[in-house]
């Protein structure tokens, strides 16, 4: 046995296990949590044609754009806004557990208009730039408006015409403040007061924004998904995982013996890194289809071992040395293994191209695990073999996955010389 690889084996081996062991939690608590696992508000939404604006397909789909950054806006973790139909829009709130709150956030068609003393329509929100929230000078809440450079010019004009006069800003018909023009306001910029706090500013602040609604939006529906139902989905799902990856090393182990300890410690490696991508790399949020993407990718990951370890028994079988038939075993299977993998992206790419929601996070996570099991598979197990090798605990071909008794010496397994003519062996 070679003591300085057999060290270098353990060491690699205790810092795989110790990395796992000390990272995997913080790391699986850094993926926020979607509907189904933390509960949250799910409504669904239909346009109307009114008298303003007929709820086509474009009107319908810039709705939808304007709920999404509204929502976005808001700081949820990953929320869900998709197209339902021609007229339907779901949205899933995870976190939120007051729907009508939400409501009240998202669902204004945010009209701005600035109406003179006889209550007519002068100037309204089409020109606003930016909408910010800020404490005034007695601390007390406003919205600081930003106009382009036409609306500057116009809320200029309008404001020189009606000094000493009152000129009322409303939201969707409710007036929010109705101040005495003192002097002509220049330069676009202005405050809404009215706002009994700062987070009401702020609502206000996003409302503006976004942008108005370009049809009238109704609520067909809207559920709570309670956090018992969601901590249920996510116990279930924890225990699914740990099943999951519990019987493919038990497998792994049985099968493939040292070699099997090999991929185990490979898959360690495979699901460190895939959270590390998904929470940090990707700011992720983990759902129920989502861990089935993650589960059913860990099985691609053990299928490119399997193919390498199969070769490598192909390659010892011939009579070759284990080193040399461990680096042939990795040559012969690299093209296979990137084939079935490609297959997987690809299947992968048009889910995510063409599905939404739950489909498309599934195909992420299956697509992003395929990628990290290749890295795992090709370099992190070619590494650790190499290394076992050189420990040279045994060359009996048992203890890598052969099929053959372990009370037999290995030069038992090796490959009868072919002999010559003229009695010489080959």
């Amino acid at each position: 046995m070679n003591g300085k690889a057999i060290v270098k084996f353990f060491a690699a081996i205790a810092l795989i296990i110790g990395c796992f062991v000390y990272s995997i939690v913080p790391l699986a608590s850094s993926l926020k949590q979607g509907l189904d696992l933390q509960g949250g508000t799910h409504i669904v939404l239909e346009a109307e044609d009114t008298a303003n604006g007929v709820a086509d397909n474009d009107a319908v789909e810039r709705a939808k754009q304007i709920l999404e950054r509204r929502i976005n806006e808001m700081g949820l973790s990953e929320p869900l806004v998709q197209r339902e139909g021609a007229r339907r829009i779901i949205i899933e709130l995870p976190g939120v557990k007051d729907p009508d709150e939400a409501m009240e956030r998202i669902g204004k068609t945010a009209v701005l208009e600035f109406k003179n003393e006889q209550g007519e329509t002068v100037m309204t929100g089409d020109d606003l730039k930016d909408a910010k929230e800020e404490l005034g000078p007695n601390k007390q809440p406003l919205v600081a408006i930003e106009l382009s450079d036409e609306g500057a010019r116009r809320f200029a004009d309008l404001t020189a015409k009606n000094i000493g006069r009152r000129i009322a800003i409303t939201l969707d018909g409710k007036e929010l403040t109705n101040p005495v023009v003192q002097q002509a306001i220049t330069g676009g910029r202005a405050t809404i007061s009215g706002s009994a706090t700062l987070q009401e500013a702020k609502d206000l602040a996003i409302l503006l924004r976004s942008g108005a609604l370009p049809v009238k939006i109704n609520v067909l529906e809207i559920r709570t998904v309670g956090p018992s139902l969601g901590q249920d989905s996510k116990d279930k799902s924890v225990v699914a995982f740990g099943v999951g990856i519990g019987l493919i090393m038990v497998f792994l182990l049985v099968l493939y013996r040292l070699s099997g300890f090999v991929a185990n410690v490979a898959l360690l490696v495979y699901v460190m890194l895939l959270l590390l991508v998904l929470g940090k790399g990707f700011d992720a949020t983990l759902t129920l289809p989502g861990i089935a993407g993650i589960i059913l990718s860990m099985g691609v990951a053990v299928d490119a071992n399997i193919l390498i370890f199969e070769r490598f028994k192909e390659e010892v079988f011939t009579g070759k040395s284990m080193r040399v038939a461990i680096e042939a075993g990795f040559n012969r299977a690299l093209s296979t293994i990137t084939d079935a993998n490609v297959s997987v992206m690809i299947t992968a790419g048009i889910l995510v191209l063409l599905g939404s929601g739950p489909v498309k996070g599934f195909a992420i996570n299956l697509g992003l695990g395929v990628l990290v099991s290749m890295f795992t598979a090709i370099l992190v197990s070619r590494f650790l073999l190499r290394l076992l090798i050189d420990c040279n605990f045994t060359n009996h071909p048992f203890w890598f996955g052969a099929n053959v008794s372990p009370f037999k010496s290995a030069e038992e397994f090796a490959p009868a010389p072919k002999v010559l003519k003229g009695g010489k062996s080959k």
